[in-house]
């Protein structure tokens, strides 16, 4: 009888600890404490980046439902659409039986997250402040997700890579640059933007860094009046591109017109704050690096 007691009591005491070893708890970007009680077998992203990270952390195989945009990488495209920038489908959402979803916030509008919460969701908050804040992020959708050790080993290559980039660059002479997101309104970034940080670590200089918000929208003559060395553009396509860098070309007296210092790095690379965001960086230092010999150049003549 004994004997069967102890082998209950151990089998009690096996099964509580699986239980108590199964939860998983992180602090999102908010410091909110997401608790789950297990991994997340289905999980929805609210934002294109949390989608990249989300495979960048092993665990696209749990993703069910994402936003319009989350168009990367090629698996993402096959899940079924929850929402865009002008909402969330609430009924597609509590469909899809989430067992954690991952939101944005300065991307989602806030009633639509507060009305998840209050259908009992349970919300990660994303809001990378740093460059390596995306490292930390992918580690956390690994615990979130089950698949801590892939996203250490990708946060830790992100890490490598990043710090590599901030040697090549450090220390360059400074070039004065203006970004612009968006031609109609024309908008721009300010020097809290993660994009604002990418520029620093390339040295160059966000003209507009002084903005009160993340994005704003400008005039032309806010531009003639900073008149920065560089411009570089984010349209999403090749002819989108050409006419927002012709329409600069109106302005000759820019000095980055008159330097011929007009580029463009593709949006996705720069305004995801996901894994490829490396890329943009590489490609964006690459900018501003022809600009600053440009520069030196004609500055010699």
């Amino acid at each position: 009888m004994k004997s069967i007691f102890r082998t209950l009591l151990l089998l009690i005491i096996t099964l509580f600890a699986g239980q108590v070893s199964a939860e998983v708890v992180v602090q999102d970007a908010l410091g909110n404490t997401v608790r789950l009680s297990q991994p997340a077998k289905r999980i929805i992203s609210l934002a294109p980046h949390n989608t990249e990270n989300l495979f960048a952390a092993g665990a696209g195989m749990q993703l069910v439902g994402a936003t319009q945009y989350s168009d990367y990488p090629e698996a993402a495209k096959r899940v079924p659409r929850v929402g865009g920038y002008t909402g969330l489908d609430l009924e597609t959402i509590i469909a899809l039986k989430p067992d954690l979803i991952l939101a944005w916030d300065s991307g989602n509008r806030k009633e639509d997250i507060e009305r998840l919460r209050s259908l009992g969701f349970i919300i990660y908050m994303s809001e990378p402040h740093q460059l390596e804040d995306i490292a930390t992020e992918i580690e956390a959708l690994g615990t979130l997700a089950g698949t801590t050790q892939t996203a250490r080993q990708f946060a830790n290559q992100f890490r490598d890579q990043l710090q590599q980039l901030r040697q090549r660059h450090h220390k360059l002479k400074p070039v004065r640059v203006f970004y612009e997101i968006w031609h109609r309104p024309l908008m721009t970034i300010n020097g809290e933007q993660l994009i604002s940080k990418a520029l620093a670590l390339c040295g160059g200089n966000n003209v507009f860094a002084g903005l009160s918000t993340l994005a704003a929208a400008i005039d032309t003559e806010a531009v003639l009046a900073a008149n920065p060395d560089t411009i570089i553009t984010s349209a999403k396509s090749a002819k989108q591109n050409r006419e927002w860098i012709e329409n600069w070309r109106r302005w000759p007296q820019l000095r980055a017109v008159a330097y011929g210092n007009l580029y463009f790095v593709p949006p996705d690379l720069l305004q995801r704050q996901g894994p490829r965001i490396l890329q943009g960086i590489e490609q964006l230092c690459e900018a501003v690096a022809q600009a600053r010999r440009k520069i030196d150049t004609l500055s010699k003549q």
